[in-house]
């Protein structure tokens, strides 16, 4: 999948967030063939180990249960999309693009979700848009 591509809309379940060495903000993605399970697309940092990153390894990262990866490619976060009123999300990644459904998902934990992608950003690597 490209930048440019065109991607389906996925829906979710719940959001988990943590906040401690790690920062981790992980939506539970309705699988395709079966909506009662769940793949995790997961964006995560860790600020107290990035210096001891190259440069170019350093800022969230982005992993989906769904895809396949290289054991040594680094898909980094570039840009996080909220729209409220239509209760979509849009991860944008080094690697494409995932809109994401989040209807079904707790107001308090799109609230803490926010909180979370916000302390993320503290060098202010990421584009949030209504976060």
């Amino acid at each position: 999948m490209t930048l440019g591509e065109k991607k389906t809309m996925e829906l979710v379940a719940f959001i988990s967030c943590e906040t401690g060495t790690d920062l981790i903000v992980s939506f539970a993605v309705c699988a395709l063939e079966d909506s009662s399970n769940v793949e995790s697309l997961t964006l995560m940092r860790t600020p107290k180990y990035e210096g001891l990153l190259y440069e170019w390894e350093r800022g969230a990262t982005v992993s989906f249960e769904r895809e396949e990866r290289e054991e040594d490619e680094t898909v980094l976060l570039s840009e996080v999309k909220y729209a409220a009123e239509e209760k979509i999300v849009t991860v944008t990644s080094t690697r494409g693009v995932y809109v994401l459904d989040v209807r079904k998902v707790d107001p308090e934990e799109l609230k803490k979700m926010c909180q979370v992608l916000r302390k993320m950003n503290y060098d202010s690597s990421i584009k949030l848009e209504c976060i």
